[in-house]
Formats: C-alpha cells, structure tokens, sequence
C-alpha cells in the first residue's frame, strides 16, 4: 500500500480508514513515501505484491506513469483508494467514492483492462485529453504589498494616525492595479487553428478554425476524437468525430490538458492507443 503524501496531508482520517480496511482483510506492507522519486522505488520493490495507491487522480496518473516506462504494466494490476480533492479520474473509471467502498472494492474486486493513449515523449494518458485545455477561473487578485484588500483595522492598536495611512495607501492601490479589462457577455471562445489526424487522415485542416479536440482511448484499441469547429453568431457547428488508433494534433503551439495535468506548449504530439495495456481493479458490476 503506497499511500500519496498529499493524501496523508488533506485528509488523514480517511487514509486511516483504508488502511484499517485493508490491514483486516489481507497482509499489508504500508509504504509512505515523501517525494515522487520515494514513491517510485516504493513501486518499483513492490515485488510479487499487488499495488495499492492511496491517494488522488494525480497518484494514480503517478503510478501508471512509472510502471509504463518500467514496462511493468502488463503483469501488474492497479488498485486504488481515492484520497484527496482531485479525483474524477478515478470515480469515472469505476473506482468506488468513499474509503471504505473503495478499500473493499480492492478486496473484492475484479481486474479490468483498459486502453491506454501514449503520446510520442512517452507520456500516458488514462482519461480524457482536452485541446485547449479547460478554462481555469481567474484566481482572485493578489494583494499588492499586503495592502490592496487588506482590513483598515490591521494596524497596531493605539496606532491611529496609522491606520489613517494604511487607508491611504488602500485608495492608492486600488487606483494603481490594473484590473482585467471586461468583456459584454463574457468571454467568447478561443479558437485555434490546428490539424487533426486520425490513422493518418485529416479530420481538420488549419484553414478551419477549432474551438476544442478531446481524445479518448476507448475499449477496442481505438481512439475517440471529437473536433468542434468554430461557430458562426447565432450558430452552432456540429462535432466532427473519429476514431483511430493514431491521433496526430500539429499546428501553432497549443496546451493540452489530461488527467489533472496540463501539458505543453508543443508544436505537434501524436497519441498512440495500447488496446488493454493497463489493468484497474473496480467492483464486480463495475467491470461488467
């Protein structure tokens, strides 16, 4: 059992919980690693044991990744707890919500292979890969100096004349941040312009504008992509979709998103599909 330091950090009841589950119902070796270089060699002196990862989506990204470039993953099974604040991967690969369902689920449960994208840097991609990559909500704006938004009652007590200061230099920062400048109606979409290739066919040229790809690896060894073009006011185009084993994306530099992770900027990146390379462990109805 790898248990994710992150996981230990954000929510250490429920990483106690696994492992109370799992200790009653079999042998456990705990390996509490500190760093991703720790959490590597726990995998890699696993020996004949089967794995189990505690921890979030990007744990489970973490330990695909290692057994792939070990070329362990055929004769290795995954099982893991989801523990943390990221964890839709895991829920939408069929892997229990909760300590308890998904520790027993471990006990219980039944290997499930499934496809894998690998990329041509050798990057693993279990879900969904998303160009470009989903829009982050703008952060609140940081505090200039502490001051910006910081409270008039946060000068020493006694110290009246300094607030009266503080407040000034408050009206002073706000008069000198520059705030991003407002859109009617929100943002519109962006676009990009990019080609799409699947098994060698263009789907997409360049001199259709896009607003977003996804690929999937589906069930059979083949790809799912999804190309939408770029609508017109007070028009929607239809998906373009395919499927491939090869799914090749080439044009001006683009970021993509998957599995919690973004990557990029690159130029081209082509994804390639290992029809069953990994196995999951989920329940029984689960793997159905």
């Amino acid at each position: 059992m790898v248990i994710d330091p992150v996981a230990r950090r954000m929510d250490g009841e429920s990483v106690r919980i696994a492992k109370d589950v799992l200790s009653a119902g079999a042998v456990t070796k705990v390996c509490l690693p500190e760093d991703p270089e720790e959490f590597a060699r726990a995998l890699a002196r696993r020996g004949s044991r089967r794995p189990v990862v505690v921890g979030d989506d990007r744990a489970l990204l973490r330990a695909v990744s290692v057994l792939h470039r070990r070329r362990e993953l055929d004769a290795c099974a995954l099982s893991v707890v989801p523990v943390g604040d990221v964890m839709s991967l895991a829920r939408s690969l069929g892997v229990p919500a909760g300590p308890v369902a998904a520790a027993r689920a471990v006990l219980d449960g039944v290997v499930r292979r499934r496809d894998l994208l690998v990329d041509d840097s050798d990057g693993v991609v279990l879900g969904t890969l998303h160009i470009p990559p989903p829009a982050v909500r703008q952060a609140p704006q940081v505090r200039a100096a502490g001051l910006a938004d910081g409270p008039a009652d946060a000068a020493p007590v006694g110290a009246g004349a300094g607030r009266e200061w503080l407040r000034t230099c408050q009206s002073l920062v706000r008069t000198l941040v520059t705030r991003p400048p407002r859109t009617v109606g929100g943002a519109g979409p962006r676009s990009s312009r990019l080609r799409v290739e699947v098994d060698g066919e263009t789907v997409v040229d360049l001199d259709q504008p896009v607003e977003a790809v996804s690929v999937a690896p589906g069930d059979s060894g083949r790809a799912q992509v999804q190309v939408r073009p770029l609508s017109g006011p007070g028009a929607e185009a239809s998906p373009v979709l395919a499927e491939g084993r090869t799914v090749t994306v080439s044009g001006a530099h683009f970021r993509y998103r998957a599995d919690a992770v973004e990557s990029g900027p690159v130029r081209t990146r082509t994804w390639t599909v290992r029809e069953g390379a990994w196995g999951l462990v989920v329940p029984g109805d689960a793997a159905d």
